[in-house]
């Protein structure tokens, strides 16, 4: 096949290789693990859960507290928010955490939180807890509005009319927790050609009204409280986790959080030896007090610090780093949301927004840790990765070419990519002598570093 002759599925296929040359090769830099979650984020009830626990599990204290939030984000519904503009913020959250299979203890940590949340709230531990994302349908059918439609009215064996019935009663809680403990299923179902798993997450995460417009799906629904904690590798997730999937704005819905084992202990903690009673009694109070509507603002100083935080929060990054951290002005807030639910306050006050903004340190800490420098496009990382093998010596085209994708990539997508790494000032190209005339050189510009 010759490269003008390539399909939009020999592309991807390209895309694929090209980010396990980067994976496999490790010849981008690995940044530095997330410096340690601060006391900040240890505010209120949260912060005495994971006090309370920490002693007695090998669970790292961030999959403690991320979790503990995100149940009660979910457990408490849709009923209050806080508003910026137009947009409103409910407690519903997507949590991510990534470190290795069977040592980060992720699992550990979720169980000792649900068996926490089952203690105050049973019913909804039980049938509102799921599994097995596969399919946008799906995820709609869990929090579906009733069905109704429209039969003929006989008499005689002749229509006389026609009446609306309901064909299903729907569901009437629209709280659903989704766990994943295998997340990287998911996110190769969202990559399917035709799936609409991705549109769906993200109107559950926005606004809760979810529907799918196919003749075979009848059932929407409104007012949806949907939120997500999966688990995953990072050597998974750097595999699966797409150029697309990050552009279209999936991936910034998640806190992504690095977690590894905390401790070694051998026999076990001693968790059963706590007295929970106190603190059961205090989270049920939090749980009535968050189920109840009503709009949560900052007060004066809170505002003062958030006007003051809100320049870097919004600032723009680029990369994979920056489309995947590129909603932290709304994750601060509906973690700020919490930590005030959890204090039974009406207001926003500036330990809330200290808490939320030291997690959000943590996460947009822990995507650099995982995507680093990445650019998201695969033939870009690829080369980065080349160019930095290659040092001050540098590439030519036609090492690029034959050398480093083995003839594999089409001429016209390398160009593109080289167009691209220069117009981020990642990469410059330099004319140098030859055997008899000058040759293009390309080299990293500066280390070509992203996670500023």
């Amino acid at each position: 096949m010759r490269p003008a002759e390539v399909t939009a599925i020999d592309l991807a296929r390209i895309d694929r290789a090209a980010g396990e040359l980067v994976w496999e090769n490790s010849f981008l830099d690995v940044p530095q693990w997330p410096a340690p979650l601060g006391e900040k984020a240890c505010h209120g009830l949260a912060g005495e859960f994971v006090r309370l626990l920490e002693p007695h599990t090998e669970a790292d204290p961030v999959a403690l507290l991320i979790q503990f939030l995100a149940f009660y984000g979910n457990l408490i519904g849709r009923q209050a928010y806080v508003e910026i503009e137009s947009a409103r913020h409910y407690g519903n959250l997507f949590v991510v955490l990534v470190g290795p299979t069977a040592k980060a203890r992720k699992g550990t940590a979720e169980a000792h939180v649900r068996r926490v949340m089952q203690a105050v709230a049973e019913d909804w531990a039980r049938s509102r807890i799921k599994s097995g994302l596969s399919t946008g349908e799906g995820l709609v059918w869990q929090v579906r509005d009733p069905i109704e439609r429209r039969e003929p009215i006989k008499e005689k064996g002749r229509i006389t009319g026609y009446q609306t019935v309901v064909a299903d009663e729907g569901e009437e809680d629209k709280r659903l927790l989704v766990i994943e403990p295998e997340l990287a299923r998911v996110f190769q179902v969202v990559e399917r050609e035709g799936s609409t798993l991705s549109p769906i997450l993200r109107d559950a995460w926005d606004r809760g009204d979810l529907s799918v417009l196919t003749k075979a799906s009848a059932a929407h629904a409104t007012g949806a409280h949907v939120s997500l904690i999966g688990h995953i590798t990072r050597e998974e997730l750097v595999r699966v986790m797409t150029t697309t999937t990050a552009a279209n704005g999936l991936g910034n819905r998640f806190l992504w959080c690095a977690v590894k084992r905390s401790k070694l202990l051998p026999r076990g903690g001693n968790w059963q030896a706590i007295n929970w009673a106190p603190f059961l009694r205090r989270l049920t109070q939090a749980v009535q007090f968050g189920s109840q509507a009503r709009r949560i603002e900052p007060d004066s100083e809170a505002w003062e610090y958030w006007d003051a935080a809100y320049a870097d929060l919004s600032e723009g990054r680029r990369g994979m780093l920056g489309a995947i951290t590129a909603r932290a002005e709304a994750q601060v807030l509906r973690l700020a949301l919490l930590y005030a639910l959890l204090d039974l306050d009406e207001l926003i006050r500036v330990p809330h927004l200290e808490a939320a903004l030291e997690v959000w340190r943590y996460c947009h800490d822990s995507a650099r840790w995982i995507w680093g420098e990445a650019t998201g496009d695969p033939v870009q990382d690829a080369l980065i990765a080349a160019l930095r093998q290659a040092g001050e010596k540098g590439l030519t085209r036609t090492q690029i070419y034959s050398d480093v994708f083995q003839r594999h990539v089409p001429r016209q997508r390398l160009e593109a990519a080289l167009r691209g790494l220069a117009a981020a000032g990642l990469a410059r190209a330099e004319r140098r002598d030859g055997a008899g005339r000058p040759v293009e050189v390309w080299v990293l510009v500066g280390g070509a570093c992203l996670s500023g």
